[in-house]
């Protein structure tokens, strides 16, 4: 299914951290944090300016972000766990 968010919406696909800690200790599924990072799936057309222009995005499909934990809006989508997201949210573009 083709999925396109609309004006200044991102669709995000989270990037999971190690399961161990620096020192070898295995974190449990239960005590690990959701991760704060993802990679860009699509992205919208941005929204509109005063003037009636789109006002461009600054990220990409294929961008790796870093975003706020709160942020963004989980979904389902072909049985993969999404997130929806305004771009305002994305804290960085990771290089």
């Amino acid at each position: 299914m083709s999925f396109t968010p609309l004006h200044d919406r991102v669709l995000v696909r989270r990037i999971e951290g190690d399961a161990k800690t620096s020192g070898g200790l295995i974190i449990p599924d239960t005590a690990k944090e959701k991760p704060k990072e993802g990679e860009i799936v699509a992205v919208g057309d941005g929204v509109r300016g005063e003037d009636g222009d789109r006002i461009a995005m600054d990220v990409k499909a294929g961008d790796r972000i870093l975003f706020g934990k709160w942020s963004g809006t989980e979904i389902k989508l072909d049985g993969e766990d999404l997130m929806i997201m305004k771009e305002s949210d994305i804290l960085g573009v990771m290089a």
